[in-house]
């Protein structure tokens, strides 16, 4: 790997930066630990959106890390917070052994975790049958070996029961009580995740918001198509969006999609 993919792995070189303040001490504390740094979610998807993405990374590890290694990787995430720059706060991953990493294990035990400005140990919940597919088709490589050589590769009615649990454990519940889809930005965002699920969901595929809005537009027709568009444009330009008897009808609809299908997504 030359040394452009470590210094300079995404088109943005504040995000850079951080990157590579973020590999150096990571691989400072974890020493023989370390076996790689990897980017997922919109900076791999072609999602990316500098107004409101977080940056989403996964650190691989040789084995489970002891008590005082996890301790010293929160007090490092913790001064990385606090310097000031706008993408070390948004930070999110995970850190996880190469073993645990190469198949989705339900009953897999909790990893340290980096969310929301919270350093803590969690379980993977389903949804890393996606992240897994994604990153092993075009996780973004900081450092480390190629991440389809660490995933076996994941199939795709194991992606389409990953997207339906979501559906059905997530959003479903929110659907029924929406105190957070009152946050902003966040109507649009469960917006277009619906359109994403729903390509899932038809086709076993995980593809960016982009191209699963464009998709949704054309299959789902007038009756959705002006609230998937408005959504759009809001995600994209950080504009107010609040349409939210139509997006709580849209959350339905998807979790409706997600049963047994009877008929294409389309003529639901």
């Amino acid at each position: 790997m030359g040394a452009d993919h470590v210094t300079q792995p995404t088109p943005y070189p504040d995000v850079n930066a951080v990157l590579r303040e973020l590999l150096a001490a990571v691989q400072t504390i974890l020493g023989d630990y370390f076996v790689g740094l990897y980017l997922y979610g919109s900076l791999s998807s072609g999602d990316f959106n500098p107004l409101s993405s977080d940056v989403d990374f996964l650190v691989v590890t040789t084995t489970a890390l002891p008590g005082e290694v996890i301790a010293a990787l929160e007090a490092m995430h913790t001064r990385l917070a606090a310097g000031g720059s706008k993408w070390a706060a948004k930070l999110e991953g995970s850190y996880i052994p190469q073993t645990a990493l190469r198949r989705y294990d339900p009953a897999g035990p909790a990893y340290p975790t980096l969310n929301e400005g919270r350093f803590y140990l969690a379980p993977h919940a389903s949804d890393w049958v996606i992240q897994r597919h994604v990153i092993r088709k075009q996780g973004v490589t900081v450092a480390g070996p190629p991440p389809k050589t660490l995933i076996d590769p994941i199939q795709p009615d194991e992606l389409r029961a990953a997207v339906q649990g979501i559906l059905r454990g997530w959003w479903s519940p929110m659907a029924d009580t929406p105190g957070r889809l009152h946050s902003r930005g966040y109507q649009a965002y469960a917006i277009l995740t619906m359109c994403r699920a729903l390509y899932t969901l038809e086709y076993g595929e995980v593809v960016s918001k982009p191209a699963a809005t464009r998709w949704a537009q054309q299959v789902l027709g007038e009756r959705w198509g002006g609230l998937i568009e408005a959504a759009a444009h809001a995600w994209w330009h950080d504009t107010p969006f609040d349409r939210f008897g139509e997006t709580v009808a849209f959350i339905r609809f998807a979790v409706e999609c997600s049963q047994p299908l009877q008929t294409p997504i389309g003529e639901v």
